[in-house]
């Protein structure tokens, strides 16, 4: 499966991040690793993107905030955060993902996980944060 399942791995564990405070990352990925039989590539990813959004956890969030009007990160849902701060990672942070890759995996994991307003919620902030992309760096790499 490679990305696609280090993606949902990933996502899983961003998920299980937001409901613990001050819990030791490492335990959560550890237990990831071993319930899902991750191959060294998809361990690289799932340990890059959990650790990367924890780090730029404050500026990813504001980037959400920025795309919604009069909204406060404990009222999106928990699920649809995990997965926006996942692509918005891939998006901002990590320049070997097409951002239109980064877009289409955050539909499908709100799909899959989220509720009937999931795909579409994710879909629009998603949008709004690769058409501020493509304004300020052009849309020859997008």
């Amino acid at each position: 499966m490679g990305r696609k399942k280090a993606r949902d791995n990933a996502f899983k564990c961003i998920y299980q991040l937001s409901f613990m405070e001050n819990t030791d990352i490492e335990k959560i990925l550890e237990f990831c690793y071993a319930e899902n039989e991750n191959t060294e590539e998809e361990i690289d990813y799932i340990f890059n993107a959990v650790h990367g959004i924890s780090n730029n956890q404050k500026e990813i969030d504001d980037i959400i905030l920025s795309k919604l009007k009069n909204w406060t990160i404990d009222r999106i849902a928990k699920i649809d955060l995990a997965i926006l701060r996942l692509a918005i990672y891939e998006i901002v942070y990590e320049d070997d993902i097409p951002v239109k890759v980064s877009a289409n995996e955050a539909v499908e994991l709100a799909k899959e996980y989220g509720n009937n307003d999931s795909k579409s919620f994710v879909n629009g902030v998603i949008a709004k944060v690769i058409k501020d992309k493509e304004e300020v760096n052009g849309t020859e790499n997008i």
